[in-house]
């Protein structure tokens, strides 16, 4: 069945930069020196979230969760674990990830459009390493992503201020007045023996994790549309092998993560041709503007991002998209599923090609 979106379920779908809300206390260790200053977003989906509070923007299931970090200069998140694909995305500033038992495995630094993928099941943390606010998003594999299992000297230090966590991964903060769980309520740390049977990437490992925005593989031929006057549009898969119609495009991580992320460039004055896919994904603008026009030619509904703002397709739905404004645009596609994904044109970009 193929949805026909209203105005009303556009802007629902709509994650706009004023509707972004900050959790300044999502986390365990939120509290810690250097910590203290870090701010969570939840915009598709509860991603890990340790807090009651945290504001999430659309609830509804993707199959992933999508959220940002954002941390000032010398902000630290502290070593922790997931069960479920991590995937880092940076807009802007300089990232510094580590990781290992000890977060002395190795690290690896990351600026702007570059993408880091960490496995799941050992311990990592990032710090803001540059000299501007940062701002990251993170995309995690499925609705339900477990939670986090956080490093025990982590979890002895924010005892220290008050912060506690349960066996359900919610955070506790005695300071503001909550009484302190018992002891069996409480998230027990890893074991010494439990941490060494962790597994262990080194750095060459780690590093072909990593797609920096000056190496990915673009290609022109990875949409039908493309090959009409006005649809130049280019796209460099990632992870997956997502949209691209490109018989030799291969992405740079191949693993399953429950998502396809890819990237899409559209010129200025260019779009791409009315199509639709049979699952979610959601369109996030890391430079320029974009148009989206959803429905068909008579029930069109417009949906404009600017840059930092997302906006998610349901599944079926038709959308077109294009350049806004007399700049190129960059966006970053996270499609639900670890399998390629079938584009179906509209009946007239069919022809026309």
């Amino acid at each position: 069945m193929t949805p026909t979106l209203t105005p009303e379920d556009a802007r629902a779908r709509t994650i706009k930069r004023s509707d972004m809300v900050a959790c300044a206390l999502a986390f365990i260790d939120c509290k810690m020196p250097g910590s203290e200053r870090k701010e969570n977003y939840a915009l598709v989906g509860p991603g890990v979230t340790q807090s009651r509070d945290q504001v999430v923007n659309l609830t509804e299931a993707h199959g992933f969760s999508l959220g940002v970090a954002a941390m000032p200069p010398g902000t630290v998140n502290n070593l922790h674990i997931h069960f479920t694909a991590e995937v880092f995305m940076i807009q802007r500033g300089t990232w510094t990830f580590r990781w290992g038992a000890d977060g002395q495995d190795g690290t690896i630094t990351g600026g702007p459009g570059d993408v880091v993928s960490v496995p799941t099941w050992i311990f990592r943390g990032f710090s803001n390493t540059g000299a501007e606010d940062g701002w990251i998003f993170t995309a995690l594999g499925g609705d339900d992503t477990g939670g986090i299992i956080w490093h025990p000297s982590i979890l002895a230090n924010a005892a220290q201020y008050g912060m506690f966590l349960t066996q359900d991964n919610m955070l506790v903060d005695t300071s503001a007045g909550t009484p302190r769980p018992a002891a069996a309520a409480l998230m027990a740390p890893l074991s010494p023996e439990q941490i060494a049977t962790l597994p262990r990437y080194t750095a060459g490992e780690m590093s072909r994790r990593v797609v920096k925005a000056a190496d990915r593989a673009w290609s022109g031929r990875a949409l039908l549309s493309a090959c009409l006057p006005g649809h130049a549009a280019e796209v460099a898969p990632v992870i997956g092998y997502g949209i691209s119609e490109d018989r030799a495009h291969a992405p740079a991580i191949g693993n399953p993560h429950g998502f396809s992320m890819e990237w899409l460039r559209i010129p200025r004055g260019n779009r791409v041709g009315r199509h639709s896919l049979g699952e979610k994904q959601v369109l996030i603008v890391f430079s320029g503007a974009l148009d989206v026009t959803l429905n068909g030619p008579d029930a069109e509904v417009p949906v404009h991002l600017a840059t930092g703002e997302c906006f998610s397709a349901p599944a079926g739905a038709w959308r077109g998209l294009a350049a806004s404004g007399d700049t190129p645009v960059e966006a970053a596609l996270i499609t639900a599923g670890d399998g390629r994904k079938r584009i179906t044109w509209a009946p007239e970009v069919v022809e026309a090609a």
